[in-house]
């Protein structure tokens, strides 16, 4: 894996005891502030309980009732091998500009607007290239719509599976569906687990979050790839969560997915960033980091 966290053009973040230091005064408790023209306060944001769609409340249903330890274990088999397709960056950004995560309560455009708004507050507030990146980048995994994964599949919070399920988790009721809730062993705090194991020897609901680490796990400085694989992970790293089962390095770089976190979050507002004027800024910024093509 290339480590470029301590590049020398890498901004004011160069470690991870520096970032640790900074995160409060540059990261302050999120606000509307990153999304100016939503007409939504924060305390607004991932409201799943009044006025919610009918589609986000059946897309946790759906979910909720199939991830299980046999499907997470099949998909990881399936996917893993990266053998689907190469693609570089504006094949999947064109796909993207197509899909409207059913499972968002705080949007209803495409995933493209919402990469884009992502990464560009993330470089108007003068983050490292890579951070910015990362921005765009995060949510890319979610082509494997693409390959015939229904929504449930790919998008969504995630969580642990083959062990008890957090009462944190979004919609929590619905689990009392799964397959999972009659296998003894899934249903103890550790499960199939040990204590403090680390979040990498655990099987995460099958989603794009997984799915993109393994895309770009040699090209990523180590809090990219966390912001990556684990910011959908909100009973975790919003909630505090399965933190016996975490190890040093994850609670050292949970604070890169909590940093991430208001971005991903409250930067979702109704104007369309422009594409066209954007698109050789990203062109440069994808060709420093990833090859042409990716394998997915």
């Amino acid at each position: 894996m290339v480590d470029r966290s301590s590049d020398a053009d890498s901004g004011p973040l160069r470690d991870l005891e520096q970032w640790d230091e900074d995160v409060l005064d540059r990261y302050p408790e999120p606000d509307n502030r990153l999304a100016p023209k939503s007409d939504k306060t924060k305390e607004q944001f991932r409201e799943y309980r009044a006025n919610v769609r009918p589609e986000v409340v059946e897309f946790y249903r759906l979910n909720h009732k199939y991830q299980t330890v046999d499907f997470v274990r099949a998909k990881r088999d399936e996917y893993f091998k990266l053998n689907k397709r190469r693609m570089g960056l504006w094949d999947g950004l064109e796909f993207l500009n197509t899909l409207i995560d059913d499972s968002d309560p705080d949007t209803n455009m495409p995933q493209l607007d919402h990469l884009l708004q992502t990464a560009e507050a993330i470089r108007r507030d003068g983050h490292p290239r890579w951070f910015i990146l990362t921005g765009l980048i995060h949510d890319f995994g979610k082509v494997l719509c693409l390959f015939g994964e229904p929504q449930w599949a790919v998008v969504g919070d995630t969580f642990p599976v083959g062990c008890a399920w957090s009462d944190k988790i979004v919609l929590s009721e619905f689990l009392a569906d799964n397959p999972d809730s009659q296998v003894a062993e899934y249903q103890t705090p550790d499960g199939i687990y040990e204590e403090g194991c680390g979040l990498d020897n655990v099987l995460m609901s099958w989603g794009h979050d997984e799915y993109m680490y393994h895309v770009v796990k040699d090209y990523l400085p180590t809090e990219a790839l966390y912001m990556i694989r684990y910011h959908s992970f909100y009973p975790g790293h919003r909630e505090g969560a399965y933190a016996h089962l975490m190890n040093d390095d994850d609670r050292k770089y949970m604070n890169a997915v909590r940093a991430f976190n208001p971005y991903d979050l409250y930067t979702k507002a109704a104007e369309r960033p422009d594409m066209d004027e954007l698109r050789s800024f990203y062109e440069e910024l994808w060709n420093e980091y990833l090859p042409r093509e990716l394998a997915f």
